[in-house]
């Protein structure tokens, strides 16, 4: 509708393959809702191991049919490894030409980055040489409160195994949202991706409006999927976001302004037949780490599980086996919910992590769907219906109103 802003779809969304490079397990932060539990310091992809895995993927392009590509880096922090990186890109730009690959003329260069040495010399210069095939996001959440509240410094005890002292904690907001406005100068679309978990249920609205006095005007903001929810933190999270809507509407912040919380087709019945699709990408998707191993999605590698062992399709030596992946092939939404989450009045936009499915099952499988969010999800459709009622109530009275 005129005079909303909509939120952006991913680029080449649906047709593009996306290929993920954990560079390196290493992170200046500790944050608290983190699900990649094995971060360390010594698991740091090697020039050889990267070579190796593009070689394969472009050797074998009739696999890839996808007529775009995402090249993802991940971390920890993926611009600790600026350098790799760097030298990565320049490869895949020139391989990708002089093998004519039909991804050439169709690629993006994607970080999820914690922006705390997004200003460095090295970055800056990388960004500058491949600033129009780049999507990167900065990791902010919200109001200094809620941000440092999870997204803390890594202390010297966790460096030597041991888990840091509350007295310890210093948060990281400070010396991310210094480099926001560069970021927003070079990339003034982008968006944010915002973490919500038990501890910080109380700052939602502050922290969504907070991000959009710093000219961030895109929030994508999720509850995180593990079983973390105490009893009434679901009322807690519908008031919340009800106060959050209240003061986007009576103050159009609509206008300029996008939160994922609230969209208009989520909360309806699904069919079985129609809207039977995967939610994520798992499998389709592929993930390569610093020993070359290959992964379905890096939620499937070992330092991103609590309880299961690595689901390995393969390395760089021997390829894919295309054996491991054919679970992945008949994964849809009714072959992995239960019968109250197949004729559930609200299924539409209940979201799942096919690797936190796995992780949270009690046999090694990805056709249990983990149900810790249902509670959440079912309190955010309440606030989304009472967000577009008010607003279309709105819109209406002042039509009727000119």
């Amino acid at each position: 509708m005129d005079g909303i802003k909509e939120r952006r779809e991913e680029w080449q969304s649906g047709m593009a393959k996306n290929i993920t490079f954990i560079v390196t397990k290493d992170c200046q932060l500790a944050c608290k809702y983190c699900y990649l539990i094995g971060k360390n310091t010594k698991e740091r992809m090697s020039w050889e191991i990267a070579k190796a895995a593009i070689d394969y993927i472009l050797d074998h392009e009739e696999d890839m049919k996808e007529e775009s590509v995402i090249w993802d880096f991940i971390g920890g922090e993926p611009f600790l490894e600026i350098d790799l990186v760097d030298k990565i890109c320049d490869y895949l730009k020139v391989e990708m030409y002089r093998r004519n690959h039909h991804w050439f003329n169709s690629f993006r260069f994607s970080f999820s980055t914690n922006g705390i040495n997004y200003s460095s010399e090295k970055v800056q210069k990388f960004i500058k040489k491949n600033h129009s095939h780049l999507s990167i996001g900065i990791t902010i959440d919200g109001t200094k409160r809620k941000h440092d509240l999870n997204r803390i410094w890594k202390a010297k005890e966790m460096e030597q195994g041991m888990l840091p002292k509350t007295e310890d904690e210093k948060g990281s907001y400070d010396d991310v949202v210094k480099n926001i406005p560069l970021w927003l100068e070079q990339f003034p679309g982008a968006g944010t991706k915002v973490t919500i978990s038990s501890a910080d249920i109380p700052y939602i609205k502050e922290s969504v409006l907070h991000l959009y006095s710093l000219g961030i005007h895109e929030v994508n903001i999720n509850c995180v999927f593990e079983n973390v929810w105490k009893q009434g933190d679901d009322v807690l999270f519908e008031n919340q976001l009800i106060e959050l809507a209240d003061a986007i509407i009576e103050e159009d912040l609509y206008k300029d302004n996008a939160c994922s919380f609230f969209m208009e087709h989520i909360g309806k019945p699904l069919d079985c037949i129609t809207d039977n699709q995967n939610w994520c990408g798992a499998g389709q998707m592929l993930a390569v780490d610093a020993e070359g191993t290959f992964y379905p999605c890096t939620r499937f590698a070992q330092y991103s599980l609590r309880n299961k062992k690595a689901w390995v399709i393969g390395n760089v030596r021997d390829g894919i086996d295309k054996n491991k992946l054919r679970p992945f092939l008949t994964l849809d939404r009714c072959t992995q919910s239960t019968l109250e989450c197949i004729d559930c009045n609200v299924a539409s936009g209940c979201a799942w992590c096919q690797g936190e499915n796995y992780d949270a099952a009690d046999t090694p499988t990805v056709f249990q769907r983990s149900i810790a969010i249902c509670k959440m999800h079912k309190a955010r459709v309440r606030a989304n219906n009472y967000y577009w009622n008010k607003l279309y109530r709105k819109l209406e009275r002042e039509g009727g109103e000119k």
